[in-house]
């Protein structure tokens, strides 16, 4: 009988099974970064075949293989930028070096230390109705503020707001005023790279009455108006009939003593904390994680769609008007506390910029910028990307809708940001084709 040659066996044997053994990197990493002192965070999805890897980070697409627990990703931009990441898995932990390399500053690429942990699937235990009393306000928008409380995907938070002053519904002054918000709200599973997801069930009056004033923002003036303005901006406040759904001035001069307008409560502030990296924005600015937008449809029944850029997202809101004209021309609403029920998901790996917010009847896409022409142009192209991801039309057809279809309003004047929203009736995108 011919000799076994063991030895080109046992090698064999032992291959193998450090070929079962080799960790697996599929899937999707929350990455942790130290950049120059300051903490960000990243989603890493990685994708394996056998030894080889392929990854999106960072908007880059990179290629790599594992050897063993050790692993190397390189990526390049049409600029020949590069980026490559050197690193080892052990125990479902990732730790790597990300060296960035500029084309044209190659002598100096920035190096920066990262750890990963897999993220946890995205679940929806059955879901929790949570009472919630809030004790703190906060006035910023950060994301290192301590959590009031941590949710599920899925959950409902009842709770209550003050007013822009911070005056709660017995008229107890709780904070200092600039739209004092509640949460923030950790949302279990929320990771950079998702959406946040807010379902407005319940917007209900908790007091009789609110504030505003008699004065007009310099937006909506040109220089004559300005000078007939120039004595206003003392303060009106109003009665709130809750039964009959009116507001009326509470002392009105002569020819507004049968001035009544219809109550439509709304949440003026409403935030997914940006990026640590960010400087936290106060809760009297706007930008893509949401904010003061004072849309006067985020009312019962609206959806806002809002860009996960922190583990959990960290959810505020606050900022209640009773009512207000699109602009919030005044540069407040009628300002009051409120209760808040809403109900919060996450929809996972899509990303959007701006804001969104779905009615029953339309698809709500919001531009937040210096310049209401600039916000004219946000509000557009986040529409554009709507229209081309979620129902696959080729921009001919984009044109076709937007020109035949569009329905926009300013939304907002009073602060640093103006806001513009492009409204599309869900009845016209009824009749397209999949």
């Amino acid at each position: 009988m011919p000799r076994i040659k063991l030895i080109p066996c046992l090698f064999a044997l032992a291959s193998l099974a450090a070929f079962a053994q080799a960790p697996s990197l599929a899937g999707r990493w929350l990455v942790s970064a130290n950049y120059f002192g300051t903490p960000l965070y990243y989603r890493l999805t990685i994708e394996q075949t056998g030894d080889k890897l392929t990854a999106n980070y960072r908007g880059y697409k990179f290629a790599g293989t594992l050897n063993g627990t050790a692993f190397h990703l390189s990526a390049k931009d049409e600029q020949n930028n590069t980026d490559e990441l050197t690193g080892t898995v052990a125990n479902g932990t990732l730790e790597a070096t990300d060296a960035e390399t500029d084309a044209d500053n190659k002598a100096h690429p920035v190096t920066v230390k990262i750890t990963a942990t897999l993220a946890p699937p995205l679940e929806h235990p059955t879901p929790q109705r949570h009472e919630f009393t809030p004790t703190v306000f906060y006035r910023q928008i950060s994301a290192l503020n301590k959590p009031v409380l941590t949710i599920n995907p899925g959950d409902t938070i009842h709770t209550t707001t003050v007013d822009a002053g911070g005056n709660d519904f017995n008229g107890v002054k709780r904070s200092l005023g600039g739209n004092p918000e509640t949460g923030p709200f950790f949302v279990t599973g929320a990771m950079p790279g998702d959406v946040l997801v807010i379902h407005i069930k319940k917007l209900t009056l908790n007091r009789d009455w609110a504030v505003s004033d008699d004065g007009l923002d310099e937006r909506a003036m040109n220089s004559d108006l300005a000078v007939k303005m120039k004595d206003n901006g003392k303060g009106i406040r109003w009665h709130l009939d809750r039964t009959a759904g009116t507001a009326t001035p509470e002392n009105p001069s002569e020819h507004l003593k049968h001035y009544t307008i219809p109550l439509k409560p709304m949440l003026g502030c409403i935030s997914a904390a940006p990026n640590v990296a960010q400087a936290p924005p106060g809760s009297g600015d706007s930008g893509g994680y949401g904010g003061n937008m004072d849309f006067n449809h985020i009312t019962e029944g609206a959806t806002v769609y809002l860009r996960v850029s922190n583990p959990g997202a960290m959810l505020y809101f606050g900022d209640g008007h009773a009512a207000q004209g699109d602009g919030e021309l005044n540069g407040n609403a009628l300002e009051t506390s409120m209760d808040v029920e809403l109900t919060v998901d996450v929809i996972p790996n899509k990303r959007i910029g701006d804001p969104r917010v779905e009615t029953a009847t339309h698809i709500i896409t919001m531009g937040l910028d210096g310049s209401i022409d600039d916000a004219f142009k946000e509000a557009t192209s986040d529409m554009a990307t709507w229209l081309a991801e979620d129902y696959k039309l080729t921009p001919s057809e984009i044109a076709q809708i937007l020109g035949t279809a569009a329905e926009y309003h300013v939304s907002e004047v009073a602060d640093r940001n103006a806001g513009v929203i492009l409204k599309i009736s869900k009845a016209r995108l009824a009749t397209l084709t999949q």
